[in-house]
């Protein structure tokens, strides 16, 4: 990180965020351009979880290249300045990588839906079995993350 005044190192803090954040934006790439799509997540054992439709882009992506980025941030305003150049950003981030798994079990799925529904303070299951079977579960293995803020 070049800017290391701004890097946070508390683990929580970092927890925080990624629990207060209501957007996941994931990263993938085919190897010519990158494909950036915001979603609903939840985390929970140190993955996180995504829900999707069963096709498209992003899991046509996963398939090719399972290896992802993901971003959340929270708490982020402008912050006014004198002059344009004394313009800033006010914020609290998180940046991640890993690895993307389509769950096929029906307990994987479940439980990667009981974490999203508990991030947005929604009731875990139980799910109906067909839409449980249709719904496709996105599970990120994080292998690495860092924290940035600008406060």
């Amino acid at each position: 990180m070049r800017r290391r005044e701004r890097e946070i190192q508390d683990e929580q803090e970092i927890r925080d965020i990624l629990q207060q954040a209501p957007v996941c934006r994931l990263g993938l790439s085919d190897g010519r351009f990158p494909y950036v799509v915001p979603m609903s997540f939840g985390m929970r054992n140190g993955r996180l979880y995504l829900h999707s439709a069963g096709e498209g882009k992003k899991i046509d992506l996963i398939r090719k290249n399972n290896r992802v980025c993901f971003e959340v941030d929270v708490g982020a305003r402008v912050a006014g300045g004198d002059s344009p150049c004394r313009w800033s950003m006010k914020y609290r981030s998180v940046i991640g990588f890993g690895t993307a798994r389509l769950l096929e079990d029906g307990g994987e799925k479940r439980a990667g839906l009981d974490a999203i529904m508990a991030h947005y303070g929604g009731p875990e299951g139980p799910y109906d079995g067909n839409a449980l079977d249709r719904a496709c579960v996105i599970e990120i293995t994080i292998e690495s993350m860092t924290g940035k803020q600008s406060l």
